[in-house]
């Protein structure tokens, strides 16, 4: 057995002999559930652990492990778990009721502090998830340019509707042009609507409005890819879009559900580009269900019942006194001063773990943006969801083992090498997953070296 071998062998074993109430648990959950649980994302080899419960920046398993969260509810969780200012605010509310059915003061509240902080979005609606509020910015756009068609990002996320579902992962066949395609179990009719552009890319994108000039209603994209790898929309690539938009007559959509972290009026505000429409989720509801859309108010006037012809929206849930309170309450400590702070950190966590590949040897980078930091275990630089895509083809092994000792030693990621920070972390605690990653990295150097001959 290589040596590469041994270290896989030894890091499994460890990983399964700490987490044995998770894999109980996780054998009776599969008699129930597909795969043991209702969302994809979560799943990693050989089961994912089971959280028993949460405290500020650490997350503690069935077994009482201990974990450093950089995962935090894929960034959701901007102020950890179980923070006392949400709490005391949401425990107030569960005594007056969590919903209603009809509209209560925090609601406007909370649209008053997204809309004072964001300046393109003049008003805003509330949906359940993500996934809602770029359905309905989408039918928004329809609805206003009397368009169909939309351009999105190759390997661009916005959800789990039939047209945030198209190109989900980027077209890995295809040479030059990415071909549309659509997941399983998506009909094949929505495609006839999407076009499909790379990242980073105006001459294709424009090439797509020329083409099809008159037809799109807009383009949706994330302004920081988030499924697509972290990689950030340059300022000129961002600012063409604007014009292309302009200069196509169509509309410009930002989903920025996980970006909206980074500066308290979103990247946009960082990029100085104002798109017309806007979705938000995870840090407005302070780890309640959320989602949000909103933009120029001629557009969401549209959905006002007392004007004519006015487009429906509505939902059980939408607006909940839960979701709308948490959310207050995490605006109000979620700041311009708290985001800087918490981006240092960000920072201080990237340059950390860069200097850990470059003194152990390991071949690597690591992307910074703000509270939010990506791994990749390749030199080429990453610039679609394709180069991320292609890269870990070729490092994933190493990716999966890596992630699993880290694991081993208190610090919990995303399993495709994300991470992102919450306000109760300290430097002690980046210094110490600094300390611990360059610690994994000395551990699975043969591996490393292995896969990059």
């Amino acid at each position: 057995m290589s040596e590469a071998e041994k270290i896989k062998k030894h890091i499994l074993q460890r990983y399964m002999e700490r987490t044995k109430q998770s894999r109980i648990h996780n054998e009776k959950a599969k008699q129930f559930l597909p795969g043991g649980d209702t969302r994809s994302i979560g799943y990693y080899q050989p089961y994912p652990i089971f959280a028993e419960k949460g405290k500020g920046a650490y997350l503690y398993d069935s077994d009482d492990n201990e974990y450093l969260d950089f995962v935090n509810n894929m960034t959701s969780l901007v102020h950890g778990h179980v923070h006392p200012h949400i709490t005391l605010a949401v425990r107030k509310q569960l005594e007056k009721g969590v919903v209603h059915g009809i509209p209560v003061e925090a609601k406007y509240k909370l649209a008053e502090l997204i809309c004072s902080r964001v300046p393109s979005m003049e008003s805003v609606r509330f949906n359940n998830t993500g996934s809602e509020a770029t359905l309905f910015a989408m039918r928004a756009a329809r609805g206003f340019t009397g368009k169909d068609k939309f351009i999105k990002i190759d390997g661009g996320y916005h959800g789990n509707h039939d047209f945030g579902q198209v190109n989900l992962f980027p077209d890995m066949a295809t040479k030059d042009l990415p071909r549309p395609y659509v997941a399983k179990g998506i009909p094949k009719s929505v495609l006839q609507d999407m076009l499909v552009t790379p990242f980073n890319d105006l001459d294709t994108t424009e090439k797509l409005l020329k083409e099809n000039r008159d037809k799109v209603a807009a383009i949706i994209l994330e302004p920081v890819l988030g499924t697509g790898g972290a990689i950030p929309g340059s300022k000129e690539y961002l600012k063409g879009l604007r014009q292309l938009a302009d200069q196509y007559d169509t509309l410009l959509i930002f989903d920025e559900i996980i970006t909206f972290r980074l500066h308290q009026g979103g990247y946009q505000t960082m990029m100085d580009v104002k798109p017309d429409l806007t979705t938000l989720g995870k840090v407005i509801g302070g780890g309640f269900p959320i989602g949000a859309f909103g933009g120029r108010k001629d557009i969401m006037d549209m959905f006002d019942p007392t004007k004519p012809d006015s487009m429906t929206h509505s939902g059980t849930f939408t607006g909940n006194a839960m979701a709308m309170t948490a959310g207050v309450a995490t605006l109000e400590i979620f700041r311009q001063k708290e985001i800087e702070e918490l981006n240092k950190l960000g920072d201080i966590l990237t340059s950390g773990f860069q200097q850990a590949m470059t003194d152990t040897g390991v071949v690597g980078q690591v992307r910074g943006m703000g509270s939010m930091a990506m791994l990749y275990f390749s030199s080429k630089e990453m610039k679609t969801a394709k180069d991320v895509v292609t890269g870990f083809m070729e490092y994933g092994e190493l990716l999966k083992f890596f992630h699993l000792e880290m694991m081993n030693q208190g610090i919990y990621f995303l399993h495709r090498g994300m991470f992102s920070l919450t306000t109760p972390m300290t430097e002690a605690d980046i210094s110490k997953t600094i300390t611990v990653f360059k610690e994994t990295l000395e551990m699975l150097k043969p591996l490393a070296d292995k896969i990059s001959k």
